[in-house]
């Protein structure tokens, strides 16, 4: 292999200030048992897999056996290593904002490949079935025949075939604070719940990890009643756009309709950065389109690339 081959391949390699922001927060060597290859060949090789999205086989040689390379990341996906990692490296992201901290939330329906499907009935027997688990959404009033292999891979039909979709808080450096995966099909507001579940930002003294921002901004897509009045009940400013037939609906019934909701047209421009997240996460051509069979494993790809964010943009 030519030097100029070799530079390629590494261009997506973790430079040294990104690897001495990583290194602290890996998990230890086993007390027993055969030591861990060295994490940041391996690590590289995972980077190098979700940003380039091929498949596992087809690593670059020089990352060492592929097999190791994706047991690795199959097992810190069904762990939480990769959860922890970006658990520690957003600890403290909200304070620059402080009580005014805002964030963002939509979602974004990611193709499957077809090599995607065909997972195994028997769920895993190593990983624990309450990861296994994807988040809780609503019943839909029509369901669709899914059944409970497809259901439990987030696997969903629609028009371009089989669907996942990511559902997604960022905050206003456009960097990923929580997400939840669910099936293509499924609406955007039934995620947002399980979303504003998962958000927790550490502190980077001692204290209960922030859980309620300042300020969350949504589309349409997000304005019903339930929502709002969870934000309302949490003394969260809600800035969700109304579309077109409530508005009409409120109109129609006169006095009766009731006040609409406040609505602040300058903190609404903000939301592109959940938007702009979505661009980060699909520069990565593993979360673009996502090939993983298990649900799991596909969440653990969706954090390395948020973890590659996060190492690219930190916390002051």
């Amino acid at each position: 292999m030519g030097l100029m081959d070799e530079d390629r391949l590494r261009r997506h390699d973790l430079t040294d200030e990104e690897w001495a922001r990583l290194e602290p927060l890996l998990p230890a060597h086993p007390r027993q048992g055969h030591r861990w290859n060295d994490h940041r060949l391996v690590i590289d090789g995972i980077f190098f897999r979700t940003r380039t999205g091929c498949p596992w086989r087809d690593l670059p040689g020089h990352f060492g056996n592929w097999k190791t390379v994706y047991n690795r990341h199959r097992r810190w996906s069904g762990d939480g290593t990769w959860e922890m990692i970006l658990d520690r490296l957003r600890a403290g992201c909200d304070q620059a904002e402080g009580p005014a901290w805002t964030v963002a939330a939509d979602a974004t329906v990611v193709r499957a490949h077809q090599h995607a499907a065909g997972a195994r009935r028997a769920p895993p027997a190593d990983v624990d079935p309450a990861r296994l688990a994807p988040a809780a959404l609503s019943t839909p009033l029509r369901p669709r025949g899914t059944g409970e292999l497809r259901a439990r891979e987030t696997l969903g039909r629609s028009r371009g075939g089989l669907t996942s979709k990511i559902h997604l808080l960022a905050d206003s450096g456009c960097r990923p604070l929580a997400r939840v995966t669910s099936s293509g099909h499924r609406h955007d507001s039934l995620g947002f719940l399980p979303l504003m579940s998962q958000l927790k930002i550490a502190r980077r003294g001692r204290g209960r990890p922030r859980t309620r921002p300042g300020r969350v901004l949504g589309d349409k897509a997000y304005s019903s009643r339930a929502i709002r009045a969870h934000l309302r009940a949490r003394k969260i400013k809600a800035v969700i756009a109304q579309p077109a037939d409530q508005v009409k609906d409120r109109r129609d019934r006169g006095r009766r309709g009731g006040r609409p909701p406040a609505f602040d047209t300058i903190a609404y421009k903000q939301r592109n950065t959940v938007e702009r997240a979505f661009c980060h996460l699909r520069q990565h051509r593993a979360v673009a389109s996502r090939y993983d069979k298990r649900d799991y494993v596909w969440r653990g790809t969706v954090d390395v690339a948020s973890i590659r964010i996060w190492l690219r943009h930190p916390v002051p």
